[in-house]
């Protein structure tokens, strides 16, 4: 795999800024069940969803930000690149002929340009209104009708609250204090998550608070000045790994960073990358790695 190199403050920014999709879904073209070996996701939460059906997508837009920022579920070696999730390679998917295009409902191309191509489903995940973990088992059992896949769905949805009730009897008493939730984007940002945010919502059903007392958008996060981390009182903090360590390495090194409560007074553990607005697999690896990394029983 290409080695990731931070292509410096506007770059991280902006994909940070570009990481989650919009609104509600729109109706799939056919009711024919698809090829399942010809089917291209071009955002990477319903490549998530058809990963956690067992089925491989024959194309995935952005393969190599999906390996810095979602990793796991890893995506084979033949899965080809079908461009950027805002704008895929038009061309490429006509020679690609695939049998379904799944989409985030409202993010990227128009469904109209895509329709011209091949029968394509949107399917939503943040809307506002509804616990991210509700919309994405929601959509993961649309997505196993569309594919008459609905014993699959149902076996992993059993498995995802299994792993929801264990991880609930692992946390330990001290791991349930507040715990803050953030990423690096450059010099002068973080990105961090709250109310409304997949992570919080996997937290609120185990019991365990949340230390970002601000606002946040339609996908549970907020892009903040670093400064602002001197509104969190000191709490565990979990920070994401995205392959920038020379950057962390130089933030850290700082005099702001260091007046903080949180890095005085605080905890602060890395973690590796997980889908910020990803669906019931990223949720059921936050579920995994919560345990370790607060103290929990491993």
């Amino acid at each position: 795999m290409k080695s990731y190199q931070p292509d410096g403050t506007r770059r991280r920014l902006l994909q940070a800024l570009a990481l989650a999709p919009l609104l509600p879904a729109w109706p799939s073209v056919s009711a024919t069940r698809p090829d399942l070996k010809r089917i291209v996701t071009l955002e990477w939460s319903p490549t998530e969803l058809l990963l956690s059906l067992g089925v491989t997508p024959l194309g995935v837009a952005d393969t190599y930000n999906y390996r810095l920022w979602v990793k796991e579920p890893a995506l084979p070696p033949g899965v080809v690149d079908v461009g950027t999730r805002t704008e895929p390679n038009l061309e490429m998917l006509q020679q690609l002929r695939p049998s379904l295009l799944l989409l985030s409902a409202g993010y990227g191309p128009s469904p109209e340009a895509l329709q011209r191509i091949a029968p394509s489903m949107g399917l939503a995940f943040y809307t506002g209104k509804e616990p991210p973990l509700l919309l994405a088992r929601r959509a993961l059992c649309q997505l196993a009708e569309r594919l008459d896949l609905m014993p699959v769905a149902d076996r992993f949805l059993a498995a995802a609250d299994a792993q929801l009730a264990q991880t609930r009897a692992q946390l330990t008493p001290a791991a349930r204090r507040p715990v803050l939730l953030f990423s690096f984007l450059d010099a002068r940002h973080v990105l961090v998550f709250g109310k409304g945010s997949l992570f919080m919502n996997v937290m609120d059903e185990l019991g365990v608070p949340n230390a970002w007392p601000g606002e946040t958008n339609l996908w549970g996060s907020a892009v903040i000045g670093i400064e602002q981390l001197a509104t969190v009182k000191p709490a565990h903090a979990l920070c994401f790994d995205h392959g920038d360590h020379r950057l962390r390495d130089e933030i850290t090194a700082t005099p702001l960073w260091k007046s903080l409560p949180l890095a005085r007074d605080g905890v602060i553990t890395e973690v590796p990358a997980i889908w910020f607005y990803g669906t019931t697999l990223s949720a059921m690896r936050f579920c995994r790695l919560l345990p370790h990394a607060l103290g929990g029983r491993p």
